[in-house]
């Protein structure tokens, strides 16, 4: 599994209704792309949920690697690139995938926590207590999914996690809103850790 994300930082007055429409109109465009585990079309609206930022954000979980080239170098990633100029594309190497307690309900907020395993630090302690960490909201009522991903090369630790309504409160990280999510082979995400 990897996981990946671009975030297109749009201007304080950006009127945020047109990424509703682009994602209404061509969100489904990607309901059956093989190969992709899911895909949650988020957004950050400047002063909602804490924002300071406008933001359309899309958080993939890929079962394969192939199907993120293909994504990657197509039509449908050259589409953002002609709209919103090249963005930066973060990724992952993915550690687990869990389903929760809602999975079969649709996402309506997700949560981005990023961690960076400190200099000095085992990673591979890091990396267990992160695991360890990840069970809980796995069986948390209303969580449709939780994963664990990690980039070795900034040694940061990334778990994303879709709730079908709000998320609590308290949880930590970048919250979005989940205006679609597309799962055409979210079977085929490995469940639990990846190896």
């Amino acid at each position: 599994m990897h996981a990946m994300q671009y975030r297109i930082t749009l201007p304080a007055d950006y009127d945020m209704e047109i990424i509703r429409h682009r994602v209404k109109s061509k969100g489904h465009l990607l309901d059956d792309f093989p190969g992709l585990g899911l895909k949650a079309y988020g957004i950050r609206e400047r002063g909602v949920d804490g924002s300071p930022v406008n933001q359309y954000a899309p958080f993939y979980l890929w079962a394969a690697p192939e199907a993120m080239n293909r994504f990657l170098w197509g039509p449908g990633f050259q589409g953002v690139v002609r709209d919103f100029g090249r963005p930066v594309v973060e990724h992952w190497q993915g550690l687990a995938f869990e389903p929760g307690p809602s999975r079969a309900a649709a996402p309506r907020t997700a949560i981005r926590h990023a961690v960076s395993v400190p200099v000095g630090a085992d990673p591979s302690g890091a990396v267990e207590g992160a695991l360890d960490e990840l069970r809980e909201p796995a069986r948390t009522d209303g969580v449709h999914s939780t994963a664990l991903a990690v980039d070795p090369r900034r040694w940061e630790l990334l778990r994303f996690t879709l709730w079908e309504d709000a998320a609590p409160p308290d949880a930590p990280g970048d919250r979005y809103q989940v205006l679609h999510l597309s799962t055409p082979d979210l079977a085929r995400l490995p469940k639990g850790r990846q190896w």
